[in-house]
């Protein structure tokens, strides 16, 4: 699968923890894409490691932060929702405005090859 609207930079701790972080901005009309991007990569990533998400210093090989923020309103936490495969609240926005979605992922070697192998290297 390759994505249209998140581009990620990389960077990595001393220990080894990777982590991937995206911005996308796009106006309202667009969302509804943005949304169905973000939803196929976490539902991905629930797939293959989601019984073990969690911050690595806890023992997760995984994890995710996603935020959402449109004009002149406070930014938003946006979960996951597995069973539902969409996002919790769903995000909104009126015509004519920009939205902006903020994806956090952080994993271990292990989540990063697959990571790699399936949406390409950051």
């Amino acid at each position: 699968m390759g994505l249209h609207f998140l581009s990620f930079d990389y960077s990595e701790d001393s220990e080894g923890t990777a982590t991937w972080d995206a911005v996308a901005s796009v106006p309202t009309a667009r969302l509804p894409e943005l949304q169905r991007e973000i939803v196929a990569l976490l539902a991905w990533a629930h797939s293959e490691f989601g019984a073990v998400r969690g911050p690595v210093e806890d023992g997760g090989l995984w994890d995710y932060d996603l935020q959402f923020e449109r004009d002149r309103h406070p930014l938003q936490a946006l979960g996951y929702d597995v069973d539902a495969r969409q996002l919790q609240p769903a995000p909104h926005a009126l015509p004519g405005e920009r939205v902006t979605l903020t994806l956090s992922l952080s994993g271990g070697l292990s989540f990063g090859e697959a990571f790699a192998a399936r949406f390409g290297d950051p």
